[in-house]
């Protein structure tokens, strides 16, 4: 079976067909799913979906595009949601200044993140974590909030591998999605020779981040074996091999996940 680190069920590009597409997904054989929220209305949903599939759990948290929803009403609901047995993590949080250029604006994504990190130390859940044109940023404050003590993964990992060795040696998990099989990812595909297999999550960060051969189409769990197949291709071991590796590997970070 594989485990999906990683997908956005929520979304509105799946409310023509979400029931039919997740009883497909599981027949497949993606074994588990963390459905991942953005904003407040995408973890409301989030805590729908594991109440409904049993094979689906969910994080919350809210992602730095999304922070006005960061109030602290927003931020008491994490808090007591986090209690939820099928909440399993914190996340997605962190930075992304991609698409926010003002400094103020990065000032408050980093009180977020950091206000967010400090949320999974308190209820005891690992985070996961996005990083997106902020590496400098997103490292300088996990060091200072000593994120080595709060277990996660680096979502949708796009920095060299130097930078990933970093992060595992703090302990963290590298989610690896279908960006790998694009012939231009040479510094994720050298990530993924280089890190320790036993770090090395599967994600597809769906309906976005399709793999080859389905770039450009929308995302689904039904297309982690191309992952899979690639991470294998590059380590040089089985596909089950690798599949079996990042299940265990996903048990492991997500502890309350049955």
């Amino acid at each position: 079976m594989i485990f999906e680190s990683h997908a956005h069920y929520d979304d509105k590009q799946f409310d023509a067909d979400r029931k039919e597409l997740l009883s497909a997904v599981k027949a497949a054989g993606i074994g588990r799913i963390i459905n991942v929220g953005s904003d407040f209305a995408a973890c409301r949903q989030t805590v729908d979906l594991i109440q409904e599939y049993d094979f689906i759990y969910g994080a919350v948290g809210i992602h730095p595009s999304e922070i006005e929803d960061l109030n602290q009403e927003v931020y008491e609901w994490l808090k007591e949601t986090a209690s939820n047995s099928k909440i399993v993590a914190i996340g997605e949080i962190g930075l992304d200044y991609y698409w926010e250029k003002d400094a103020r604006m990065q000032s408050r994504q980093k009180e977020c993140f950091a206000r967010q990190m400090e949320l999974a130390r308190e209820v005891s859940l690992p985070v996961i974590i996005h990083s997106r044109d902020a590496a400098e940023d997103t490292l300088k404050l996990m060091k200072e909030i000593h994120a080595e003590e709060i277990p996660g993964v680096i979502h949708c990992f796009s920095y060299s591998p130097e930078l990933a060795k970093e992060y595992v040696q703090m302990g963290y998990y590298i989610g690896i999605g279908g960006v790998v099989t694009f012939k231009n990812a040479r510094k994720l595909k050298e990530t993924v020779r280089r890190i320790p297999l036993e770090r090395i999550l599967l994600e597809t960060d769906c309906p976005y981040l399709s793999p080859e051969p389905n770039r450009g189409k929308r995302n689904s769990s039904l297309n982690l074996p191309y992952v899979v197949r690639e991470i294998a291709a590059l380590r040089g071991i089985t596909e089950q091999e690798a599949a079996d590796a990042s299940w265990e590997n996903a048990l492991r970070l997500f502890s309350k996940v049955k």
